[in-house]
């Protein structure tokens, strides 16, 4: 039961607080991820084996998240004030409330017909080029970031807390972080960057496909279904596509397509079934994201309650 309501409580904190604007650890966790690529980064990279390079990534992965989690786990089990130390923990691993927010500054542009500034606002979420965004394109972009990052952000940090309590949810966030910063498949981080692409995977699977039920469950469960069976495959990423292809079926929304990325042209599958997406589907997704956190509380209390 204290575990059900430490997420409660931590949800709530979420959502009358949103995220730190100053001294965030993850920002200070950020700093450190560059200064230990700095220090383990092979200067003579073309002498070095991809076995040698990937071996210096686990190295930087277990100096970055062995020493927090332990952490995380010493203070959660800190007599008296662990509980409290929990549910702090968790408020700062979870992001439903700035993912919102993020997302209602590129609707607000968008229903102001300022169509600059929602390029501008969602090229804060999204890694793609934004400058020659339309309308219809601003809107699938933010609904993509949503969707993905309401799993990778908000329930797959609560599922590591529901089955490894404060640590789990540390080391999931950090993991993530460090997958956000390494895990890209270019020359500088294809073989450095590996484990942390792998590790984040292997952390995201189970989650990515509960969040995957849980958008069918609160859209179009028939849709929903049929695009998650049907496009997931297709998708570069082996959790964002379910994600991603459910909760666009879900909605009722057509995603994916054509996108610009550093100059080049990918040509992505198609996502989900139904209308080209606009300002108000954006907002359909955020409630997607945000009735689904409540969902897991609600069922985490009910268990709770029921094991009391």
């Amino acid at each position: 039961m204290l575990t059900s309501v430490s997420l409660l409580l931590a949800v709530l904190l979420d959502k009358l607080l949103g995220e730190p604007s100053r001294w965030h650890p993850l920002v200070g966790f950020g700093n450190l991820v560059r200064l230990t690529e700095a220090a383990l980064y092979p200067t003579d990279y073309g002498t070095k084996s991809s076995r040698q390079i990937r071996l210096r990534g686990v190295l930087g992965i277990a100096l970055l998240l062995v020493p927090f989690s332990l952490l995380a786990a010493l203070l959660a089990w800190l007599p008296h004030i662990g509980w409290l130390n929990s549910i702090l923990l968790l408020y700062l691993s979870i992001g439903a409330t700035s993912l919102s927010q993020h997302a209602r500054a590129v609707v607000n542009a968008l229903n102001s017909d300022d169509l600059p500034l929602a390029r501008q606002r969602v090229g804060m979420i999204v890694s793609r080029e934004t400058s020659t965004l339309t309308e219809h394109d601003v809107a699938r972009a933010t609904i993509e970031s949503v969707l993905e990052n309401g799993s990778d952000a908000v329930f797959a940090a609560v599922f590591w807390f529901l089955l490894l309590g404060a640590p789990g949810a540390v080391l999931y966030r950090l993991a993530n972080t460090l997958d956000a910063m390494w895990g890209y498949k270019n020359e500088r981080y294809l073989h450095f960057g590996w484990a942390a692409a792998r590790f984040d995977d292997v952390m995201n699977y189970i989650p990515a496909r509960l969040t995957a039920l849980t958008y069918i469950a609160l859209g179009n469960i028939r849709v929903g279904w049929r695009c998650w069976r049907k496009q997931a495959r297709a998708w570069y990423s082996p959790n964002a596509g379910p994600v991603m292809a459910a909760g666009a079926g879900a909605l009722g929304v057509t995603l994916g397509g054509a996108a610009r990325y550093h100059g080049s042209l990918k040509q992505r599958p198609t996502l989900g079934f139904g209308r080209i997406p606009g300002a108000h589907d954006i907002s359909r997704a955020i409630r997607l994201v945000d009735r689904g956190l409540w969902l897991w509380v609600a069922l985490t209390l009910a268990r709770g309650w029921l094991h009391a």
